[in-house]
């Protein structure tokens, strides 16, 4: 199925495997299946689950974290931006270092590295150590990230086991948020907020262990020289973009550091494409991003990473402030979000994806994804979160099962050995990319949706000592809330027109 010359020269050992992520039945290559790969998979998922719930578990211990150390409303965007600035610059630097130095130990740097970076940040004392941690934990997240992803493909290639662990990492994936919500609020509220950085200590420890036991290293080979021009044009725009996206939620579209940065990145990120195409050793080669069904993967991934924003923050925000949940009662209500995505993830990978191939799976998911959140826009400040919730929530996460887990899948397969850690940095930087589209984007819509339904609401009987009464700050709260999900709909929807083009029908 590999039909573009890009992909034809990517001749290795493992050329039988096709584009099409679904293993063979019988014997797809010709050494045996690790025996220990499923200890292998439980290391590289706790790794993963790391990652992914970090992105969550501080935003519960923000307000906590801000009374303690003292720092302003605007300041405290930094503690999540200053992660994902560092995250998203560095992933392919990470997945390139991966296939240079080995995955082993650039696995084991980034969990020893980012252990180190939580447990300063949960001693941090001031705002600027809370955030150089939170930086630190991104570019170690940055290593650790495509170093677990290119474990698992290696792993599992040309093995029938495949899809069943892809439907593993996958839900980790996908549901790795809610679970930081749930694990955030009870650490935040019967432990303390530093808890939340102090928890990654026990599970970089564990994986770290299992690691060292059950990894092998890579035989040395030829290390080609790193693509300093590359890298410096690709970290130069990964930030530009995400810093221009992360500033417009603060400071707007109209902003010069909003649409400078942005214009920047967009011009450094074309060079970067021009620099790769004359390289000899290129940081990325663009042999993997040739094939539609790679590219329609991560393009897939990146506008879940966006729409997957609008569910995580609008419906906590929504859950406490308008429902009087509590950070607990918050993490309680997204778990069936967890079993969702978990049982979906596996069907599409392990029964649907090998018979159909991803042009349905993928596009069906991003549709179900699409349909539950424009039902969340039905929730009113009386809502009940089993009718009114809890149904949406369950059939956006369905969605979500059905295009995380076979995106990634497919965006890992049939690459050659030696591109396998760039391969998953760039799942994980379209991942993380996405979430900075989704923040700015769907955060300013709100905004602007809130400001507008005060300005044509307000009447003087619903004005108390100058201000708008709580009743209507409540009900445009709620309004703008439904713009966001109405917004994330949208994205999910052209995801899934996107998807049904770029991906090859299966055979």
């Amino acid at each position: 199925m590999m039909s573009n010359a890009a992909a034809a020269r990517t001749s290795t050992p493992a050329r039988r495997t096709t584009t099409s992520p679904a293993p063979a039945t019988g014997p797809a290559s010709p050494a045996s299946p690790d025996p220990r790969r499923w200890l292998i998979l439980s290391v590289v998922a706790l790794a993963q689950l790391m990652v992914v719930l970090d992105a969550t578990i501080v935003n519960i211990a923000l307000p906590s974290a801000q009374h303690a150390l003292g720092f302003s409303n605007i300041e405290r965007q930094w503690v999540v931006t200053a992660y994902a600035l560092a995250f998203g610059s560095l992933l392919l630097l990470g997945g390139r270092l991966t296939d240079l130095i080995g995955r082993k130990a650039t696995f084991i740097v980034g969990l020893v590295g980012f252990a180190g970076a939580s447990a300063v940040g949960g001693a941090a004392g001031s705002f600027g150590m809370l955030v150089a941690a939170r930086a630190c934990q991104g570019a170690f997240g940055a290593l650790l990230a495509p170093a677990a992803l290119s474990l698992l493909t290696v792993t599992f290639a040309g093995t029938k086991d495949r899809g069943k662990a892809f439907g593993v990492f996958g839900a980790i994936a996908g549901a790795g948020g809610a679970v930081g919500l749930l694990l955030g609020g009870l650490l935040t509220q019967y432990l303390d907020w530093r808890w939340c950085l102090y928890v990654n200590l026990v599970f970089a420890g564990i994986a770290c262990g299992g690691a060292a036991v059950l990894l092998r290293g890579q035989s040395a080979g030829p290390r080609p020289r790193l693509d300093l021009p590359g890298l410096i044009a690709e970290v130069a725009g990964m930030f530009s973009i995400v810093y221009g996206f992360s500033n417009a939620a603060s400071d707007g579209w109209h902003s010069p550091a909003t649409w400078g940065f942005l214009l920047a990145g967009v011009v450094l990120l074309a060079t970067f494409v021009v620099i790769e195409n004359k390289a000899r050793q290129p940081l990325l080669p663009l042999r993997v991003l040739t094939d539609r069904n790679r590219a329609g993967a991560y393009l897939s991934i990146l506008i879940t990473g966006a729409g997957m924003f609008g569910i995580f923050l609008f419906l906590t925000y929504y859950l406490q402030e308008t429902l009087g949940y509590s950070p607990v009662t918050t993490g309680v209500a997204f778990l069936p979000m967890v079993g969702a995505v978990t049982i979906c993830a596996n069907v599409a990978n392990i029964v649907l994806l090998p018979r159909i191939g991803p042009r349905f799976v993928v596009a069906s998911g991003m549709l179900a994804a699409a349909v539950g959140l424009a039902w969340l826009t039905r929730i009113g400040v009386h809502s009940s979160y089993a009718t009114d919730v809890l149904p949406p929530l369950l059939l956006a996460s369905a969605g979500l099962g059905f295009v995380m887990s076979p995106s990634m899948n497919t965006g890992t397969a049939g690459v050659a050995p030696s591109d396998a850690g760039v391969a998953s940095a760039v799942v994980n930087t379209g991942q993380q990319v996405g979430g900075s589209i989704g923040t700015s984007l769907l955060n300013t819509m709100a905004a602007t949706a809130a400001a507008s339904y005060l300005t044509s609401h307000l009447s003087p009987a619903l004005v108390v000592d100058g201000r708008p009464s709580p009743v209507l700050v409540q009900l445009a709260q709620v309004h703008s809330y439904t713009v966001a999900f109405w917004w994330a709909a949208g994205l999910f929807a052209l995801g899934a027109v996107l998807a049904t083009v770029l991906f090859r029908p299966a055979r």
